[in-house]
């Protein structure tokens, strides 16, 4: 039977990259990711007269060398492998700095490889353009990305998220995976999968490990 589609972010979703690392080695600050509401940390953080100073100590840096894997992320999404047939669908342009951006699609690329080896590199999306795209399911942070044409559509709680009223996504037939991205994968597991298919699963990751 042919497997249903489903479009998975990545940034606040799959991992917290190493964008907050660098704000606070920059300001000397220690910063922590719920002290922020805003999607961008920098905008917030950062002053506006040293805001060039900042993309310059960005540039050559691999943000996604060492990345926060969200909990369960890995076990969830490998899980999720086997019902769904898994399309990557994340940006990879800094709006700060377009130029610079290019290294980002291969610091991405490369963070992918490593921690989802099941994903077929083929089915890596790199656009802010989610909306060309069609699946069965979208999981993504940002309430605007999710496209009113997928049937299922999970908002992944975030940092800069939890303000979004749960009367604003009934009127967009919007789930959310729970208010705290700490748990969001468990959650996300008990919309998509069965009550059974996660007793099985749970009980293979214990055996394991």
């Amino acid at each position: 039977m042919k497997k249903k589609t489903l479009l998975l972010d990545i940034d606040e979703v799959f991992c917290f990259s190493g964008f907050l690392e660098a704000v606070n080695e920059f300001l000397g600050t220690s910063y922590v990711i719920d002290d922020f509401t805003s999607y961008y940390i920098d905008e917030a953080a950062i002053p506006k007269e040293r805001f060039d100073e900042f993309n310059l100590f960005l540039k050559g840096r691999n943000l996604y060398e060492n990345i926060f894997i969200l909990p369960g992320a890995i076990e969830a999404i490998k899980a999720l492998s086997e019902e769904y047939d898994i399309y990557v669908c994340s940006s990879c342009i800094n709006p700060f700095d377009v130029e610079g951006s290019g290294s980002l699609f291969a610091d991405k690329y490369n963070m992918l490889l490593e921690h989802l080896p099941f994903i077929d590199p083929g089915h890596f999306i790199f656009t802010s353009a989610k909306h060309m795209f069609r699946a069965d399911v979208q999981i993504d942070d940002r309430l605007s990305n999710l496209d009113e044409s997928i049937e299922t559509r999970i908002l992944f709680p975030s940092y800069h998220n939890k303000d979004i009223t749960d009367e604003e996504l009934r009127e967009k037939g919007v789930l959310r995976a729970g208010y705290d991205w700490r748990y969001g994968w468990e959650n996300v597991l008990n919309l998509l999968l069965s009550k059974e298919t996660i007793k099985r699963k749970n009980l293979e990751i214990k055996e394991n490990a």
